[in-house]
């Protein structure tokens, strides 16, 4: 991976939708070069899809909460199972130290959220955070130079 592949990641993160002409006259390269580098980033995993960013606010679940899950009641692959189900999780990550589960949730309100945290409580010990303002609700990420 080169500067050149580092700057595509990153109009590609701008915009996964910018069209490879217009990508070959922002980076100086032929359009062949630009596909052939986008192929080669997806084949290496460092480009996983091509995704839209959905606004929570403008589907109607604004109300944003991590729930640390501890103390778990079932195996990790029973909890696993059931938590993938769920559509009001939008991640969920197993993590070292007192809490087991880190869930990252969206809801409409807060009987949405009841809702959640009643079909969480089966499974262990629950602790949940309301998000009051998110001073970094999404980041690009590129690799540093220093890292390659």
């Amino acid at each position: 991976m080169d500067k050149l592949d580092i700057n595509l990641l990153k109009l590609l993160q701008e915009n996964a939708r910018v069209t490879i002409s217009e990508l070959s006259k922002k980076i100086a390269l032929s359009r062949p070069s630009i596909t052939e580098r986008i192929l080669r980033l997806q084949e290496r995993g460092i480009i996983e899809e091509f995704t839209a960013r959905v606004s929570l606010n403008a589907i109607n679940r604004g109300i944003i909460l991590f729930i640390q899950l501890s103390s778990l009641k079932v195996s990790n692959n029973d909890f696993e199972h059931m938590i993938i189900k769920d559509d009001d999780v939008l991640e969920c990550h197993r993590v070292t130290g007192n809490t087991s589960y880190f869930i990252k949730a969206a809801v409409k309100d807060m009987s949405c959220m009841k809702a959640l945290i009643d079909r969480l409580m089966p499974y262990g010990d629950i602790n949940t955070t309301i998000v009051l303002e998110s001073p970094v609700p999404f980041r690009h990420i590129i690799p540093k130079i220093e890292d390659l």
